[in-house]
């Protein structure tokens, strides 16, 4: 039995002891001397876990008695949390290294959170989910605070961690309620009380807790304090990650512990996630208009996505979550080539995130400027561009549940929000020429993430490279 569990948790195994050896090998050799080859060989050993997890996995496999579960939604979301985590710490290599960033352990605290996160999209039982959350969450509140020397980067990891403990109590009352009142922490035997008729008060109680902790980790409104400081504090890579795939993993999470544990009560539920949706899109719409820094900018638009992902799973159907699977997707798509983007903003070889510096940018970067515009257009949900689908996608899936109102909500949402997209791109075009211009001169890793992120906004729209029939297989193995 023990030989069975272990063959099915293999992968978060290998990156959990790959971690550890490579932490005391570098602690006993070189430490930051290592540094640059751990970038290189964790991001290829997730890269590697990426394909076998895609290629080698069928059907739904358990581990410790129903406490890990194996099946289709969990490996279509460590392949995303696994690929985007590697081609962040790829592009996050050579900026981290010109600022003495570049310590032995941050490519291991990044795969100690990636090992979390898979965690979190396997979890069958509040105790696993729990585990996994916290081990994501204490290796970002210490990346979060990387730069030692910044009384930003400090606040960021600060801010995060007490604010993150909050959400962590919030999340464990709510479980202790839903153990209480079920008398399981099994996800199966909590759908099993589930299905005896309505929530009782108590259940209702631990699943609104549970909400709430989640919503944080999501940066849902009004759980999303935390989130436009941290981006701004944190060093740009760590920003570029934390926009990514711990986004994936919550999002998953959210969605597994809805259908698996309460998926016998989506009415009770369901008006919940339409709240924060809604709150999330508007606030993330409006708060993102009067912001100068682009990384905060990038941070009100995470929340905004992070409403309209809400959508699918709102939908509490198997379209929903094919839907939200896709929209994270294709997010991650996009933010990995924004931010690439953002991390070769420089002047004189210092950072500079004010988007004010873009002014004229497409005249002395033509190449570069085109690809940002394809990128704002398909963050802003202009057609023909893969974001259009994405959000497509989701509101097919809330028309069909009957949150037409919903849906009308967030193309309204949709709409205010492209007013930050497209002033970048008039800035790039036609604002007046800023005294003093950008570098022109970029890493080629960063190039070819922005370069790649774009072309895949335009060429997947006739191709969508079996994303979306992964998703629907993958969304099918959630709702049954």
């Amino acid at each position: 039995m023990i030989q069975a569990d272990l063959t099915v948790i293999l992968p978060e195994i290998v990156l959990a002891v790959y971690a550890m050896v490579a932490l005391l090998g570098a602690v006993y050799t070189t430490k930051d001397g290592m540094a640059p080859l751990l970038v290189w060989t964790t991001s290829g050993l997730m890269a590697v876990l990426a394909i076998w997890i895609a290629t080698s996995g069928n059907g739904t496999n358990v581990a410790f008695n129903g406490m890990f579960v194996d099946d289709g939604f969990a490996r279509f979301s460590k392949v995303a949390i696994l690929l985007s985590a590697a081609a962040v710490l790829v592009m996050s290599q050579d900026y981290m290294n010109r600022r003495g960033l570049l310590r032995f352990e941050y490519p291991l605290l990044v795969a100690l959170a990636a090992v979390g996160m898979m965690m979190m999209v396997s979890a069958g039982d509040l105790m696993a989910l729990y585990m996994g959350l916290e081990l994501q969450s204490l290796a970002l509140y210490v990346v979060a605070a990387l730069r030692r020397d910044s009384i930003k980067s400090t606040e960021a990891g600060l801010k995060y961690f007490v604010l993150g403990a909050l959400s962590s109590g919030l999340l464990l009352y709510g479980a202790s309620l839903v153990y209480g009142f079920s008398g399981t922490t099994l996800f199966s035997g909590i759908i099993q009380t589930a299905k005896h008729g309505e929530l009782s008060v108590g259940l209702l109680f631990g699943l609104i807790f549970l909400i709430s902790g989640l919503a944080f980790k999501v940066s849902a409104v009004p759980f999303h304090m935390w989130t436009p400081d941290v981006y701004e504090g944190s060093p740009t890579p760590i920003t570029a990650f934390f926009a990514t795939a711990p986004k994936v993993a919550a999002m998953a999470l959210f969605a597994r512990l809805m259908h698996d544990a309460f998926g016998a009560a989506v009415k009770d539920w369901q008006q919940v996630v339409v709240l924060l949706s809604v709150l999330s899109m508007f606030l993330g719409a409006i708060a993102a208009i009067g912001q100068r820094d682009i990384k905060r900018l990038m941070a009100f638009s995470s929340i905004a996505h992070m409403g309209y992902a809400l959508i699918g799973l709102a939908a509490g159907t198997e379209l929903g979550v094919k839907s939200m699977l896709m929209y994270l997707a294709i997010y991650v798509t996009m933010n990995v080539g924004t931010f690439a983007f953002i991390l070769m903003m420089e002047r004189d070889g210092q950072p500079v995130t004010d988007i004010e510096a873009l002014r004229q940018y497409g005249r002395r970067e033509p190449g570069k400027a085109l690809a940002v515009l394809i990128l704002m257009f398909s963050l802003a949900g202009v057609p023909p561009m893969l974001g259009f689908f994405a959000k497509y996608g989701v509101w097919q899936a809330g028309v069909q549940a009957d949150l037409t109102g919903l849906v009308i909500a967030s193309a309204v949402a949709s709409v205010i929000g492209a007013f930050y997209y497209l002033r970048i791109v008039f800035y790039m075009y036609f604002g007046e020429e800023t005294e003093e211009a950008l570098d022109t001169h970029s890493s080629p890793i960063l190039w070819a993430a922005l370069m790649g992120s774009a072309a895949l906004m335009l060429v997947g729209v006739v191709y969508q490279f079996g994303i979306e029939g992964a998703a629907a297989a993958a969304a099918a193995t959630l709702v049954n």
